[in-house]
């Protein structure tokens, strides 16, 4: 969908996209399309998803999935009925770091998982969709759904049994800075860290009854994993192109698990269920 038709053309030219729409209602009703991706701000991913799946087409919505954890459930429900394929874009979840992450947790790397920490933040308020309201703004639904998703990966989609929250709001009114601590089973602790108004380490760390698991930069996007003091890097795929964000060449990871999911026919009810689980915080905090 394109806002600035000439200036938008220029750029998909330069880029080799083959065909544009300058509408919205327009595209549901394209036969050419097999999955849509939606990067609206927040509070339009209900609508707008519903509006692509009502019309049988598979969606990939930008994170998080929509405002809180009821209107998840509508998305889910509109999936299923329409028998179509819907995902969070949570690209972090696609990176090679992340996967080697789950094979190490399941192979017992670091013994038994005790304590998760992870951190994100930056000063962000001058950008109006972070720092307004009415536009999805707040350090929990941007940052902290990269450090609770990094939670549940590693808690395999656990549902904690208590959440403590505390933090600060800016002078728009949405949270400046967040500070969760979630118990789950086990006497097993995490703690979620998130800001918009300074930089934080931005590294997450898994503490076991055997070792400890870092990523210790760029959690959100991450290329280098630490494993009991043993440092491994995992380089990115060339870029053809300068690119606006850190690390974005990795959006082709999220890429791929969405065609090969369609080739497959399969469904994504976990990532739904995380989706669910990582807003059940959010919710919780906000009371």
């Amino acid at each position: 969908m394109l806002k600035n038709l000439p200036t938008s053309t220029t750029s998909l030219e330069h880029m080799e996209v083959m065909r544009s729409w300058h509408k919205i209602q327009i595209l549901p009703y394209s036969p050419s399309l097999d999955v849509v991706y939606i990067g609206t701000i927040h509070p339009y991913h209900l609508s707008t998803g519903t509006l692509f799946m009502k019309s049988k087409k598979n969606v990939l919505i930008e994170k998080p999935l929509a405002m809180n954890s009821r209107e998840v459930q509508k998305l889910i429900t509109a999936a299923r009925d329409n028998s179509v394929f819907l995902m969070e874009a949570i690209w972090t979840r696609f990176f090679p770091v992340s996967l080697e992450v789950r094979r190490l947790l399941g192979q017992g790397e670091v013994g038994d998982v005790q304590m998760v920490r992870a951190d994100l933040g930056a000063p962000l308020t001058h950008i109006p969709r972070l720092a307004e309201r009415e536009l999805g703004g707040g350090a929990l639904l941007d940052l902290g759904i990269y450090c609770l998703q990094f939670i549940f990966l590693v808690f395999n989609g656990e549902r904690p049994e208590s959440i403590q929250a505390t933090g600060h709001s800016i002078d728009t009114g949405v949270d400046g800075t967040v500070v969760l601590v979630l118990k789950f089973s086990g006497n097993r602790l995490a703690i979620c860290t998130c800001s918009i108004t300074m930089m934080l380490t931005c590294d997450a760390v898994i503490t076991g009854t055997k070792g400890v698991i870092k990523v210790p930069h760029h959690m959100w996007c991450p290329t280098t994993l630490e494993v009991n003091g043993q440092e491994t890097e995992f380089p990115l795929p060339e870029a053809g192109m300068p690119l606006n964000f850190t690390n974005s060449t990795g959006l082709r990871y999220e890429a791929e698990e969405v065609r090969q999911c369609l080739l497959k026919g399969t469904r994504t009810e976990r990532e739904s269920r995380d989706a669910v689980g990582s807003l059940q915080p959010v919710g919780r905090s906000y009371r």
